[in-house]
């Protein structure tokens, strides 16, 4: 014990510095539902061509998803409940702002198809 006390010292400061808790942070969340929000965004716009059901049931999931995904951000005990990371907040907003095109291009399209029949909207 060269410092002159008894005792060993335990807690000794690490030679690498202090540990960067913003990356560790940003790495417990996920963006994994991004690329994904994309495909079915795309997919519910080229089958909106043909029915009006497509983009309005894919609307209605992502909206779902994205409650869902809102409600693991916002729930401290819901950590490894289902998902091994927490959705970024990035991944719930794209996750709301594609359900948000899909249903307004459901709404847009139900009312194109309902003045063709000649019913007021």
């Amino acid at each position: 014990m060269s410092d002159g006390s008894a005792y060993p010292r335990v807690y000794r400061r690490s030679a690498a510095g202090r540990p960067d808790r913003a990356a560790e942070v940003e790495a417990k969340r996920s963006n994994a539902a991004i690329p994904a929000v994309v495909v079915l965004a795309a997919v519910g716009l080229y089958f909106g061509q043909y029915t009006v059901f497509a983009p309005g049931l894919l609307g209605l999931v992502l909206a779902g998803v994205g409650l869902s995904f809102l409600s693991t951000r916002l729930n401290p005990l819901s950590a490894h409940f289902y998902l091994p990371k927490k959705p970024s907040w990035l991944a719930v907003g794209v996750v709301f702002l594609g359900a948000l095109g899909l249903l307004a291009d459901a709404y847009v399209l139900l009312a194109r198809d309902l003045r063709g029949l000649g019913l007021p909207v």
